[in-house]
């Protein structure tokens, strides 16, 4: 399951949460709402359906049955009152408490401000690429890209992102602000979707254009139902996880890569 950061609506974490528990132990939602001390079999669901919503009292004793942590109940009681309320003051105060919990875990969640962070692919390779180069001209971070990138948008990139808080500019280098990004807007996904997009593009050429000691293509055509499809995005979400601690761990690093994880049908259900 992933890190209760990575989630700015928490009828999601619960029901990621049950999904989990159902399979690895047959919890139902009887059960689950028996659990959280709630008299109604279905409440819990009704919540996860938008239906209905949890309260603060609710929110705190559920979290006591879900085993979260101290610091994992704040984040979680921050994100009910953020989704719960529709007072834009009290909405902004949830949202800077999730970003200061955030924050402590190297995790930045950022909000609408940042939909021009995903819109231009070439925003979260400079956010990697900028702080490796000793002497940040815009001219030669753009020589640096296998695909076309003029200066100009390297330039007003890395201005954006020093405004808007990704880089933080020292003399002629930068540095990163957080470890990681982690989009948390209804305006985002638009935005992610169409770089995924072009990353699959790229991805494409990739085949053609590199020898095979310097990429890594493979695949799979599997037969799965929905529950063994929930176990393989858990496995894939350890795995991304894996891997940032690896990309954490090294020093001098010399390249920036682009890793897609990519599970889709290709048929409709089987009846």
């Amino acid at each position: 399951m992933k890190p209760i950061s990575d989630y700015n609506d928490y009828r999601l974490y619960i029901r990621d949460f049950y999904e989990e528990r159902k399979l690895m132990t047959g919890l139902s939602w009887r059960g689950f709402n028996k659990m959280a001390g709630y008299a109604s079999p279905r409440f819990l669901k009704l919540v996860c359906d938008g239906k209905s919503k949890l309260s603060s009292v609710g929110a705190i004793r559920l979290a006591k049955v879900m085993g979260l942590s101290k610091v994992q109940s704040s984040y979680f009681l921050a994100l009910v009152s953020y989704c719960n309320t529709s007072v834009e003051r009290r909405k902004q105060v949830a949202y800077e408490h999730m970003q200061a919990i955030a924050k402590d875990e190297k995790v930045r969640i950022v909000g609408d401000d940042a939909y021009d962070y995903y819109k231009d692919w070439w925003n979260p390779i400079l956010r990697e690429l900028a702080p490796r180069v000793a002497v940040a001209i815009p001219a030669k971070i753009a020589s640096l890209f296998y695909e076309n990138v003029s200066s100009e948008d390297v330039r007003k990139s890395l201005d954006f992102m020093v405004q808007a808080g990704f880089l933080k500019k020292n003399k002629k280098s930068y540095v990163q602000t957080d470890k990681a990004i982690l989009g948390s807007s209804e305006k985002i996904p638009k935005a992610i979707r169409n770089m995924h997009k072009q990353m699959a593009f790229f991805a494409e050429k990739a085949v053609d254009n590199f020898s095979v000691s310097d990429r890594n293509f493979s695949g799979m055509t599997l037969s799965v139902n929905r529950a063994a499809y929930d176990q393989i995005v858990n496995e894939l979400d350890s795995c991304r996880k894996k891997i940032a601690a690896i990309v954490s761990a090294a020093e001098e690093c010399d390249r920036i890569y682009r890793l897609n994880l990519q599970l889709f049908p290709v048929t409709k259900e089987i009846e």
